[in-house]
């Protein structure tokens, strides 16, 4: 399985967050996937990167000509791929991979939560996407995601889409057993809601 991750470019403030990017990378490489992200060897990134090549996986970095400049990318992974624009590195990442893990971030991480996880609701992709809680890190969103639910703007089967769990292994479990949702019968419920 090709696996992309979303995560900081910062450490976090808690050791906790660092020990969960690496707990990740063993079950990863543990599952024989290969790691797709962002190409940085700074953060969240550099270890979740390091602890797959360490164990030998396949790491397939996406990373933009400013980084590069700025000195932001990583020089030891499997496969480092150079594009001109973020838009340009979320669409090859989304494109080469099967399924999307995002770890505790910021705005970055969740711009591409959040555009992935629209192209789902659309059916222009139909890959699985999950939240790693760490240390309670999504709670809030979570929360946030809910009450858009229950007033109306977020359909529950949206909601209900999206994976989440503190746990590495569970989220490889579901990631794997990830089934679609018919978009006709939400598509004709907005309509007749619109009437």
């Amino acid at each position: 399985m090709k696996v992309c991750i979303f995560c900081g470019s910062s450490m976090g403030n808690d050791v906790r967050y660092q020990e969960a990017a690496a707990h990740l990378g063993e079950v990863l490489a543990q599952n024989d996937c290969t790691l797709y992200y962002g190409g940085g060897n700074i953060g969240l990134m550099k270890i979740i990167a390091d602890k797959m090549i360490e164990k030998g996986k396949e790491v397939i970095g996406i990373i933009t000509k400013g980084l590069i400049d700025m000195e932001l990318a990583h020089d030891n992974i499997t496969k480092l791929v150079e594009v001109e624009t973020m838009s340009e590195r979320k669409l090859m990442l989304i494109n080469d991979s099967d399924s999307f893990i995002a770890m505790p971030g910021g705005f970055g991480t969740l711009d591409e939560l959040f555009e992935i996880v629209v192209l789902n609701q659309l059916c222009i992709t139909d890959k699985p996407v999950a939240l790693y809680n760490t240390l309670n890190y999504y709670d809030k969103l979570i929360d946030f995601i809910d009450h858009a639910v229950s007033e109306g703007f977020i359909r529950k089967e949206h909601r209900d889409n999206i994976i989440v769990s503190d746990n590495p292994e569970v989220l490889f479990k579901e990631l794997s057993r990830h089934k679609s949702i018919d978009i006709k019968q939400w598509i004709e419920d907005i309509k007749e809601e619109s009437r």
